[in-house]
């Protein structure tokens, strides 16, 4: 089984969060032992973004870091046990709201596909970018 980074790269639709990730020096991290919990916005949820939003944050380091780290929770979550909660605390340091009432939401993004093994955690595909308040 592949890592976090190499299954977001083999997926095919997550090309800018991975290029996020190199830019933000992530990698590897992120394919470090882990385990990891990844909420990973396709290609679509950041093109959702304002124009210009990706540019700028690629050039803002810092702040990509903290918004990358703002998908992360350390641990394998998986979906059932995510569907229990009310709330994860990121790597970043603050917290995402989740909602299962119907469907899954972390914040105000919907997950499209949980469980996505790596050999080093999970990812739960995610339909908008998620940004710390």
């Amino acid at each position: 089984m592949a890592d976090i980074v190499d299954t977001a790269v083999n997926a095919g639709s997550f090309n800018t969060l991975v290029a996020a990730i190199k830019a933000a020096n992530l990698v590897d991290t992120l394919k470090g032992a882990g385990p990891f919990t990844v909420f990973a916005p396709t290609d679509e949820a950041f093109a959702k973004l304002p124009e210009g939003t990706v540019d700028a944050l690629l050039k803002d380091i810092p702040q990509l870091k903290k918004i990358l780290t703002y998908h992360v929770v350390s641990g394998k979550v998986l979906s059932s046990d995510v569907v229990k909660l009310k709330s994860a605390t990121t790597v970043e340091g603050s917290d995402v709201k989740i909602d299962a009432s119907n469907g899954v939401k972390i914040n105000d993004a919907t997950v499209a596909t949980p469980d996505v093994a790596a050999d080093n955690g999970v990812i739960h595909v995610i339909d908008t970018v998620l940004i710390p308040a």
